[in-house]
């Protein structure tokens, strides 16, 4: 009935030892038994197992585990741990996320991670052998999808907590949420035909109140680049012919600071000498030329953010009324289809790669790896359609 689970090698020690669980107690108990690894031994060691069972099925356990001592060559302490679970959900999480701020951009932590925190402050249960009441409620107060999330998150901590020594398992690994599919519409369309981006350019350029974004629209859906690419881009980074275009860096808008790329990848974009680009950044550029003063910038001649971006490209809610940005009112009429402002970047790819350019070298101008473009950024079908020429 019983197996070898009970028994291990301690891979501090290099000795037997044994790890296991007891109904009723949330710890784990621990005994190290000072014996090498050899047949002999585990034959001993095996015995104190099956006296260990038969005190369990008998209701006469000794937690304290003095019962059940091998005979120590030095304190009896060194031999002899109980392992409670040491830390709470939130004090754990701390820590893991302690440790992930010396690594992850601020801007990460911001987005990622944030939210989760709130989450588990507001939370009533947090001790690890809730585990399953945690997965309950979050079910009940949030949507599946912020529960997923959560959960997804929590194991990850364990995950870090077991490598680290903290804790001895994943308290969340079998309760695990299964994703949610996409819906079918979800996946159907992420970037533009080149009329519909066409008309959308024309569109911005129009409006009697949001054209001065043009000039912005124009650049992520020729470029691919990120809008925190292009809101952190300075006149400094453009050579004198406007033919290069150095991207080393980004603003990240929710926590108001410039930093490198996503992942860090700085590239140079060059464009022809008579392409639309080139025309952009001649038309544009400002005099007398500053290197520091930014390329895009609101209307009102500050660093464009992302919410700003989302107020011109989907519009906004300001008391009771709600007016469409540029793209939403085009949706609403039936000429374009209502995709997300990061569109520009996977209609760059997708027409880029449908035009000729090799995988890699859009990868390098996204920059990005060949993979990430092939799988996320490039859309085969929305290229079927007669459209012209890239």
């Amino acid at each position: 009935m019983y197996d070898d689970k009970w028994i291990n090698v301690d891979p501090r020690t290099k000795k037997l030892s044994l790890r296991f669980r007891v109904r009723g107690f949330s710890r784990q108990f621990y005994i190290s038994t000072g014996l090498n690894d050899t047949k002999r031994n585990r034959e001993i060691v095996r015995s104190k197992r099956d006296a260990i069972l038969n005190d369990i099925a008998l209701e006469r356990f000794d937690s304290t585990l003095k019962s059940y001592q091998f005979k120590p060559s030095g304190k009896d302490e060194d031999f002899i741990k109980v392992l409670p679970t040491q830390f709470n959900l939130d004090e754990l999480w701390a820590k893991f996320l302690n440790f992930q701020s010396q690594h992850l951009e601020a801007s990460t932590l911001e987005s990622d991670y944030k939210a989760i925190s709130k989450i588990i402050f507001d939370m009533p249960i947090k001790s690890f052998s809730d585990a399953a009441m945690m997965r309950d409620f979050l079910l009940k107060k949030y949507s599946y999808h912020t529960a997923w999330k959560c959960l997804a998150a929590f194991s990850r901590c364990c995950k870090w907590g077991i490598n680290s020594g903290l804790i001895e398992c994943n308290f969340f690994e079998k309760i695990q949420l299964p994703r949610l599919k996409k819906r079918s519409h979800e996946s159907e369309i992420k970037a533009y035909t080149l009329e519909q981006r066409d008309l959308i350019i024309a569109a911005f350029e129009n409006h009697p109140y949001l054209s001065h974004y043009s000039s912005l629209i124009k650049f992520l859906f020729w470029t691919g680049c990120r809008p925190g690419e292009a809101f952190a881009l300075t006149w400094g980074d453009i050579n004198t012919e406007c033919t290069r275009i150095s991207i080393t860096k980004a603003y990240a808008s929710r926590v108001r600071v410039v930093k490198g790329t996503k992942n860090d990848k700085r590239r140079v974009f060059t464009c022809n000498s008579d392409s639309r680009l080139r025309s952009l950044l001649l038309d544009i550029r400002p005099y007398p030329l500053s290197p520091e003063k930014l390329v895009f910038t609101s209307k009102s001649g500050q660093r464009i953010n992302l919410k700003v971006l989302d107020k011109a490209w989907r519009g906004n809610q300001v008391k009771n009324y709600h007016y469409y940005g540029v793209v939403a009112e085009l949706a609403s009429k039936g000429i374009v289809p209502y995709l997300k402002v990061y569109s520009t970047r996977h209609t760059f790819a997708t027409w880029a790669i449908a035009s000729g350019a090799s995988p890699e070298k859009v990868a390098y101008w996204l920059g990005d790896d060949m993979k990430t473009v092939l799988t996320y950024y490039c859309h085969p079908d929305v290229t079927k359609t007669e459209c012209p020429d890239f």
